[in-house]
């Protein structure tokens, strides 16, 4: 057996790498495990998210609303331009440089923290010890005080869209065309198939989205998510709900797709198809059956409120174990479990965390939506205000969205908070901070905000709650 730690984490996405680099600023010795190559065939630190998930497809998005902004929206501000054309090889090349700097500066981190990066599969063994399969197939054993699970999880593939190597691709392969298709469909009107068809929409694809719940967003707050439908219909995107997809057709050059819908067997031809249905644990080849680690009846690792498994002295986090598959939940889930492991008395929050799909109109929330409150029977009262009526929202040219704020009926403390609009992603921090400090809605109401921003939203929704809105018409409350 190899050199003994006090933490070896397996795993070095958001969740792992962070854990690894707490428990080393807490004096740990400290190993991270990693097997992920990148496009250039070389070892990369962190995971999906910053390899080909949350990072590489903002880069995207950011590129083509610029492009839809250069091409179709500069006329309201006065300014004349030509022909506008994207070089698509130019956008890809530009997001793999953003991927390769972000992960460079992890190797970095762990450099200056002094951490050991292990490259290659880890995988638990009895009495804490890890196994770690480098590049070349060759086996290492590793002793552990404590282990940290933080492998994330990967796309779910369906039988009736079998990926192909560029024209059935799940979120991976969306991300590296270097042409635009005509025709678009994508599979799943969540994040992903939200955020990658507004990218390729943008650029010129028509998009055509099929969804089998028939409810849009369904855990989203439907007043915000209706708002955001009918937005996303204005663009150009065609999202098909309760269409089930039950078989692809592979042609010479196109896809036909067979679904079923309300009105019975349907069929659509598209170019290309992205798969985006959702995700599943990583917990393949990760433990030796030896180890008897408990697993819950979704295939996630069980853990307690203290994120600890069955095992003592070994723990998960992020997309392994129950809660939303964010990065920043497994990001602040890593430094509670360094911490706790190095004996301070760290506990995670999960009242609170923010949630945030990336089009346009952004579209973000934290805490309780309106139907999760009168199922659960709390009484409540709302507030909401438009940017419609926001100066700096006007002076965007992104009018268009809302503020709505949730409180409880009796105490005033803030219960929600959800947005669709300009920078929500950004605004969503403070409805944030709101939950966790238990404010009220009145201690938003009598903060200064300033004047013009788009946090005023925020201020007057604030009001509203009460009725007492100063830039718009109250509702009269029953």
């Amino acid at each position: 057996m190899s050199d003994n730690y006090d933490v070896i984490v397996i795993g070095g996405g958001p969740g792992g790498y962070v854990a690894a680099i707490r428990a080393a600023q807490l004096g740990l010795k400290t190993a991270c495990v990693e097997k992920w190559i990148n496009k250039q065939g070389k070892p990369a630190l962190g995971g999906t998210c910053l390899n080909v998930g949350c990072i590489p497809s903002k880069a995207l998005l950011e590129s083509s609303e610029k492009y839809e902004e250069a091409s179709h929206h500069l006329d309201g501000h006065g300014i004349s331009t030509g022909a506008v054309s994207i070089d698509v090889a130019k956008m890809i090349a530009r997001k793999d440089k953003i991927v390769s700097d972000l992960t460079g500066g992890i190797s970095q981190l762990f450099q200056a923290n002094k951490i050991d990066w292990l490259q290659g599969h880890g995988k638990l063994l009895a009495d804490k010890q890890v196994s770690v399969t480098d590049l070349e197939g060759k086996d290492t054993v590793y002793g552990a005080k404590n282990v940290i699970i933080a492998t994330g999880s990967n796309p779910i593939n369906i039988p009736s869209a079998p990926l192909t190597d560029d024209r059935i691709v799940d979120n991976v392969g969306a991300l590296d065309w270097e042409t635009v298709p005509k025709r678009l469909g994508v599979i799943g009107a969540g994040v992903i198939g939200l955020e990658m068809g507004s990218v390729w929409r943008r650029l010129g694809a028509e998009v055509v989205i099929l969804e089998a719940m028939d409810t849009f967003l369904g855990g989203v707050d439907q007043q915000i998510a209706k708002h955001a439908h009918k937005e996303f219909k204005k663009q150009g995107l065609d999202i098909k709900m309760g269409a089930r997809l039950s078989n692809t057709i592979v042609g010479d050059n196109e896809l036909t797709l067979e679904y079923t819908d309300k009105d019975g067997e349907q069929s659509l031809t598209v170019d290309r198809l992205i798969v985006s249905v959702g995700r599943r644990p990583n917990t393949e080849n990760i433990v030796d059956e030896a180890v008897g680690l408990k697993l819950d009846n979704r295939g996630r690792v069980d853990v307690n409120d203290y994120l600890e498994t069955n095992i003592p002295g070994v723990y998960a986090i992020g997309d392994v174990v129950r809660g939303p598959m964010l990065a920043h939940k497994a990001e602040d889930e890593g430094i509670i479990t360094a911490e706790r492991i190095a004996g301070q008395n760290s506990k995670m929050h999960y009242d609170a965390i923010p949630w945030v799909i990336y089009t346009s109109p952004e579209i973000a929330w934290t805490g309780q939506t309106e139907e999760q409150l009168k199922e659960a029977g709390v009484a409540y009262k709302s507030g909401t205000f438009s940017f419609a009526a926001n100066g700096r929202a006007k002076a965007m040219q992104q009018a268009s969205g809302m503020v709505k704020i949730l409180a409880d009926e009796t105490t005033d403390r803030i219960l929600g908070m959800h947005f669709v609009g300009p920078f929500a992603s950004e605004l969503v921090g403070q409805g944030v901070i709101a939950i966790e400090s238990q404010n009220t809605a009145e201690d938003l109401a009598r903060t200064v905000f300033a004047h013009p921003s788009l946090s005023e939203c925020v201020h007057e929704a604030a009001f509203a709650v009460d009725g007492r809105t100063i830039h718009g018409v109250n509702r009269r409350r029953k």
